[in-house]
C-alpha cells in the first residue's frame, strides 16, 4: 500500500511542480527578453499611452499622404518635358518619401512605446501571482520528497500523507486552470515580443531609407542650384533687396507687410494690359469688358490648396494666446528633429535666411495676394526670388526641440491655415 501510495502522491505532486515551473519558467523568460523592447521604447519621449496613441494615428496619416503626394510628383517628373519642371517635381517627391520616412519613424516609435506600456502591465500582473505560486511550489516540493515508506515511523504521518493525497486530488484542477491562465498571458507576453521585434525592424528600415533620400534630395538640390547659376547675378541682388528690408523692418508683422505690398506691386505690373490688337471685326470691342477686368483684379480666392509645411503635433492652434497675452496668427508645431519642411503652396521666395530670433525664416508669395509665412527653420535649402511648387524642400527643423511657425496671410491679413487644408 505505502508503494502505492508513494507513487501517486509523488505523480500528482510531479504533475503539479511541472505546470507551475513551465508557467514561471516561461514568465521569466519573457521578462528577460523584454528588456530591450523597453528600454528602446522609454527614449519616445510619450508621457502616456493617450499621447502615443494620437501620435500613432497622426504619423498614419502623415504617412499615407506623403506617399500619395511621393507619387504624384513622381509621375510628373516622368511626364514633364523641360528639365526645370523635371528637377522641381522630383525634389519634390524626394521631400514627400522623405516626409513618409519620418511619419514611418514616428509610427514604429509610438508602436513600441504601447508595446512596452503592454508589457509593463502584464509583467506587474505576472509579478503579483508569481509569490503565491512559488511559495505553493516549494511546499508540494517539500512534500514530494518525504518518502511515504518512513511513515511507519512516524505516528500520524500516514494519515497526513493520505490527507496530503486527498487536497492534491481535489487542488490539482484549481492549478491546472490557474496555471493555464498564467501561461495565457506569458503567450500574450511572447506575442508582444514578436509585434517588438517587428516594429523595432521596421524602425531600422525607415532611418535607412531616410538617410538614403536625404542624401538624394541633397545632390539633387545641389544639381538645381548649378542649372540655376545663369541667373545668379539677379538673384544675389534681389537677396540684398530683401536684407535691406529684414534689417529696416522693426518686426516680424512689419517685414511680412513689406513682402506683401511689394508682391502688390509685381502682380499690378504683371496685370498691365499688353498691346491692343486689332480686332477681326471692326465693330468687334478693343477694349476688355469692364467687368472682366473688375473680376480678374480683384480676385482673392485661394491659389489652390495648401498644404502644412512639417508633419507633427501641434502646440499652439490659430488665435491661442501664449503666457504673455500675445494671440497667435498661425500654427506652431512641434515636428522630429531634423524634419522635412515643403512650400505649403505654389508661389516665389520673398525672402529666406535668418532673422531676429525666429530662426530662419520663408517667405513665399502666392497668386491673389496670398502669402505664407515659416519660421523656425534650421536650414534652408531656398534662395530669394526661387520659384517654388507645392510641396518643394524649403529647409530642415532643428535638432533640438525643433518648434516650426506657419501663418498664411490674405492681402495682409492672418487667417487659419486650417481653413485652407
Amino acid at each position: 500500500m505505502n508503494d502505492a501510495m508513494e507513487g501517486l502522491t509523488s505523480r500528482l505532486t510531479a504533475m503539479a511542480v511541472s505546470a507551475l515551473g513551465l508557467t514561471l519558467a516561461g514568465w521569466g523568460a519573457v521578462t528577460a527578453q523584454s528588456q530591450l523592447f523597453v528600454s528602446t521604447a522609454a527614449v519616445s519621449g510619450f508621457s502616456s499611452q493617450n499621447e502615443a496613441r494620437e501620435a500613432l494615428e497622426r504619423a498614419q496619416a502623415s504617412a499615407g499622404f506623403a506617399q500619395q503626394r511621393a507619387q504624384q510628383f513622381s509621375e510628373a517628373a516622368a511626364s514633364a518635358t523641360a528639365e526645370v519642371d523635371r528637377l522641381a517635381n522630383e525634389s519634390a517627391a524626394l521631400a514627400a518619401q522623405i516626409q513618409q520616412s519620418e511619419a514611418d519613424i514616428l509610427v514604429a516609435t509610438a508602436q513600441l512605446s504601447l508595446i512596452a506600456d503592454q508589457r509593463r502591465a502584464l509583467d506587474a500582473r505576472l509579478a503579483e501571482k508569481q509569490q503565491p505560486l512559488v511559495k505553493l511550489t516549494g511546499a508540494i516540493q517539500n512534500m514530494a520528497r518525504r518518502p511515504v515508506v518512513l511513515s511507519a515511523f512516524q505516528p500520524g504521518s500516514l494519515r497526513e500523507t493520505v490527507y496530503v493525497r486527498a487536497v492534491l486530488e481535489t487542488t490539482l484542477p484549481t492549478i491546472r486552470e490557474k496555471t493555464a491562465e498564467l501561461r495565457s498571458e506569458v503567450e500574450q507576453g511572447r506575442a508582444l515580443e514578436r509585434d517588438a521585434a517587428r516594429t523595432l525592424a521596421n524602425l531600422q528600415s525607415s532611418e535607412a531609407a531616410l538617410q538614403t533620400r536625404r542624401n538624394e534630395l541633397t545632390a539633387l538640390i545641389s544639381q538645381q542650384q548649378q542649372a540655376s547659376r545663369s541667373n545668379s547675378a539677379m538673384a544675389r541682388r534681389e537677396a540684398q533687396r530683401a536684407l535691406a528690408l529684414a534689417e529696416e523692418a522693426r518686426d516680424l508683422d512689419e517685414l511680412v507687410g513689406e513682402f506683401d505690398r511689394a508682391g502688390s506691386v509685381r502682380s499690378a505690373l504683371a496685370a498691365l494690359p499688353g498691346p491692343i490688337i486689332r480686332p477681326e471685326r471692326p465693330d468687334a470691342s478693343r477694349v476688355m469688358p469692364a467687368a472682366v477686368q473688375s473680376a480678374r483684379s480683384q480676385d482673392t480666392s485661394p491659389p489652390g490648396e495648401f498644404q502644412l509645411p512639417v508633419q507633427g503635433r501641434t502646440l499652439a492652434g490659430f488665435g491661442a494666446t501664449d503666457g504673455a497675452g500675445m494671440r497667435s496668427k498661425g500654427l506652431t508645431i512641434a515636428p522630429s528633429p531634423g524634419a522635412q519642411v515643403v512650400s505649403p503652396a505654389a508661389g516665389r521666395v520673398s525672402f529666406a535666411g535668418p532673422y531676429r530670433g525666429f530662426g530662419r525664416i520663408v517667405i513665399i508669395e502666392h497668386a491673389n495676394g496670398w502669402t505664407s509665412l515659416i519660421t523656425g527653420l534650421s536650414r534652408n535649402s531656398i534662395e530669394t526670388g526661387d520659384l517654388v511648387i507645392a510641396g518643394a524642400p524649403i529647409g530642415t527643423a532643428g535638432l533640438s526641440q525643433p518648434e516650426i511657425g506657419y501663418e498664411i496671410r490674405e492681402s495682409g491679413n492672418p487667417v487659419n491655415p486650417l481653413n485652407l487644408l
